[in-house]
């Protein structure tokens, strides 16, 4: 194969739709491709995409904490009802609305999720602080609508996140029908594989005013298929597995490995895209972490770094995971980072 033609079948790999429903030949993708029809997973093809999000509806009040009050709620995402967490601070709602966080949780098994019942020390935080937080379910979560997905290698949970910024903005205060959240003061923190769906936020959102990622699974796409799982000690459960995996092998039996076809796996990596990131980023890592590689947080800084990108990185010798034997300290930070950024 010469060069020519395998820029032509990069340039259709880009563009092909449907990949996850059919094996579609070279020919079949140039033909996609002279239609103009984008991959649904590629960063353009989302950024493209409406969403709108839809009004959140209060399903269930629970016992409020002392300086926030917590509700079950829902929203709309593609036609899916997505339930979420929703804490509001008590007191005076500030002009214009509270700042708000959105938590984008990590890999849990979906049928054993609960809003309320995961990240407990983390959305507590946030909300003592002065936040309204947001933490939605992904698709198949919990009582979620849809069927759970892999993270890295299909769009729908990006997509309910982003209808969850949409609808969280809309949040007025039943009293006063003023804004509750201030749409103007949005920020998103994410763990472990909410890292990965942060990062795709940021380079299809522009109007995210700051960004904390905790153990992030945010290397290049490359990295995440051939240098994680056999490079840490933890080895996830059958689930697990299959869920992060979903739609690789379709992926690669289709366009080939990344180094084969870096046109198609670039356009589906935010990696290549921090050239457009405008919100500050944190960074947080456990040194002792056995689930994700270390580097694929401080490779993170680095390439934000050398872009240019406002960007702050810390390490936490001895912290697992969670960061829980650095907890405190990474919480302060976090926290410090967001009031800078969005009060």
């Amino acid at each position: 194969m010469n060069t020519a033609q395998k820029i032509v079948i990069g340039v259709a790999s880009l563009l092909v739709v449907g990949v996850f429903f059919s094996r579609p030949n070279v020919s079949t993708s140039v033909q996609n491709a002279v239609k103009g029809k984008l991959n649904p997973l590629s960063i353009e093809s989302l950024r493209q995409g409406t969403y709108p999000g839809s009004e959140i509806v209060i399903e269930k009040t629970l016992t409020p904490e002392k300086n926030y009050d917590r509700y079950i709620t829902s929203y709309m995402s593609e036609g899916l009802k997505i339930y979420a967490l929703l804490l509001v601070p008590k007191g005076i709602t500030p002009k214009g609305g509270f700042p708000v966080i959105i938590l984008n949780h990590g890999y849990i098994i979906p049928d054993k999720y609960t809003p309320e019942g995961n990240y407990i020390p983390y959305f507590d935080s946030f909300a003592d602080a002065g936040y309204v937080v947001f933490k939605p379910n992904y698709r198949g979560h919990g009582e979620s609508e849809g069927k759970p997905t892999s993270a890295y290698f299909a769009p729908d949970y990006v997509i309910d996140n982003l209808n969850a910024i949409a609808s969280v903005k809309k949040l007025k205060n039943p009293l006063t029908g003023t804004n509750l959240v201030n749409a103007a003061k949005v920020g998103v923190w994410g763990h472990s594989m909410g890292g990965n769906i942060t990062l795709k936020d940021l380079v299809i959102k522009g109007d995210i005013k700051a960004a904390a990622i905790w153990a992030g699974v945010v290397a290049p796409i490359g990295d995440i298929i051939y240098n994680w799982q056999g490079n840490v000690s933890y080895k996830p459960d059958i689930l697990d597995l299959k869920l992060r995996n979903q739609n690789k092998d379709l992926l690669l039996k289709t366009f080939g490995t990344p180094s084969e076809n870096p046109v198609f796996w670039n356009s589906i990596d935010p990696n290549s895209y921090l050239k457009d990131i405008k919100t500050p980023i944190q960074i947080h890592v456990g040194l002792a972490d056995t689930q994700v590689p270390n580097d694929f947080s401080s490779g993170l800084y680095k390439r934000l770094k050398s872009a240019g990108k406002i960007a702050e990185y810390y390490e936490y010798p001895g912290s697992n995971h969670d960061i829980n034997q650095s907890f405190a300290a990474a919480m302060e930070r976090t926290i410090d980072f967001f009031d800078q950024y969005l009060k």
